[in-house]
C-alpha cells in the first residue's frame, strides 16, 4: 500500500522523539514508547469507568489466553485494539512496551556478528540520507525520513529481517531478490550478510514521498 499524504502526516504526528543519541558515528532520535498505564486516563474517559473497574474485569478473565482477553474487551466492552492491548498486557505483568533505552541497548542484546551487520545497514542509509534519523520504535531500529518510517531492520535467532515500509517496493525489486527468502513484508538475510548497499538504498528511494 502506498503512503498517501494524509497517512504520512498521521505517522509523522506519532513520531515522538527524545534526546538525540549516537550509534556507529551517526545521530538518531529515540522514539518514546509509553508505559501501558499511560493509556489509562483515555480508557477512563472513553468508557466512563475508573481503572479499578477494569482491573476487576481483568481479574474475572484471569487464566484466559491473550486472544480471548483481547476479544472480550473489544467485543463486549468496545475497546480499541490499542487500549485492550495496554490493559491486557498490564494485567499480565508487562507494565511497559519499552524493552531497550536506545539502539545501542538493542544491539547490545545481539551477538557481535549481528551487531556488525545491522550497524553497516544503518551506516548505509545514514550516509545516503543525512536528514534521516534512525529511531528505536517497537523495540527495533527503524529509519525515519521526511517524518515517516521508511525502513526497518530486526534480528531473529538465525537471520536478520529487512523491510521497506511500502511493501510494493518488494515487487519492484523482485528480480534482485532472487536467492533471498522474501516474506509478505520482509526480506530475510543472513546474519553475516555482505550488505548490498544499493539494494538497501533502493528499498528506501523507490518509496513514494512528498
Amino acid at each position: 500500500m502506498r503512503w498517501a499524504n494524509a497517512g504520512r502526516r498521521w505517522i509523522a504526528s506519532r513520531l515522538h522523539y527524545g534526546v538525540t543519541r549516537k550509534c556507529g558515528g551517526y545521530s538518531f532520535a529515540v522514539a518514546t514508547n509509553p508505559d501501558r498505564a499511560s493509556y489509562f486516563p483515555a480508557i477512563e474517559k472513553k468508557h466512563g469507568q475508573p481503572m479499578e473497574y477494569w482491573f476487576g474485569v481483568m481479574a474475572e478473565l484471569k487464566g484466559q489466553k491473550y486472544p480471548e482477553q483481547m476479544a472480550c474487551l473489544q467485543e463486549n466492552h468496545d475497546f480499541s485494539r490499542a487500549h485492550a492491548n495496554a490493559l491486557v498486557l498490564y494485567s499480565r505483568g508487562s507494565l511497559s512496551a519499552h524493552r531497550f533505552d536506545d539502539i545501542d541497548g538493542y544491539l547490545a542484546s545481539l551477538d557481535q556478528v549481528k551487531q556488525e551487520t545491522i550497524r553497516e545497514i544503518m551506516r548505509v542509509l545514514a550516509a545516503k540520507h543525512r536528514r534521516g534519523e534512525w529511531v528505536l520504535a517497537w523495540n527495533k531500529p527503524l529509519f525515519a525520513l521526511d517524518g515517516a518510517y521508511v525502513f526497518g531492520v530486526s534480528a531473529s535467532s538465525q537471520h536478520l529481517l529487512i523491510a521497506p515500509f511500502d511493501t510494493e517496493v518488494l515487487q519492484q525489486l523482485k528480480s534482485r531478490l532472487v536467492g533471498y527468502k522474501v516474506n509478505k513484508k520482509t526480506v530475510q538475510v543472513p546474519v553475516d550478510w555482505p550488505v548490498d548497499r544499493q539494494l538497501i538504498i533502493d528499498m528506501v528511494d523507490l518509496q513514494p514521498r512528498q
